[in-house]
């Protein structure tokens, strides 16, 4: 008399029996080991990203600090700091005379 297989019937035979697999099968062990090179590169990628956001901070934050001291500096000097950045025509408030030491 012949035999037919069920698919998973060793599985529920061991199962039944109280023999529990000791590893996971090589296709889930490397599904599993390509996700968490995934998740880590992605972290990797981030933590690369979050220290340039850092740098360019800083960065601008010195540029602040230099436009402001440029700022007190054209306000010294003319009165104002509106100036024109395209052909540095100085904006002088219409209630102010401009100062005509020249």
């Amino acid at each position: 008399m012949a035999t037919t297989k069920t698919k998973g019937t060793n599985s529920k035979i061991k199962e039944l029996k109280g023999v529990r697999p000791e590893k996971v099968t090589e296709e889930q062990l490397k599904k599993i080991q390509d996700i968490v090179d995934k998740v880590n590169q992605t972290q990797m990628n981030i933590g690369q990203l979050e220290a340039r956001k850092h740098q360019a901070l800083h960065f601008l934050s010195g540029a602040n600090d230099e436009l402001g001291r440029i700022q007190t500096e054209m306000v010294n000097d003319y009165g104002t700091n509106d100036i024109n950045i395209q052909d540095g025509t100085i904006n002088y408030p219409a209630d102010v005379e401009a100062n005509k030491e020249d």
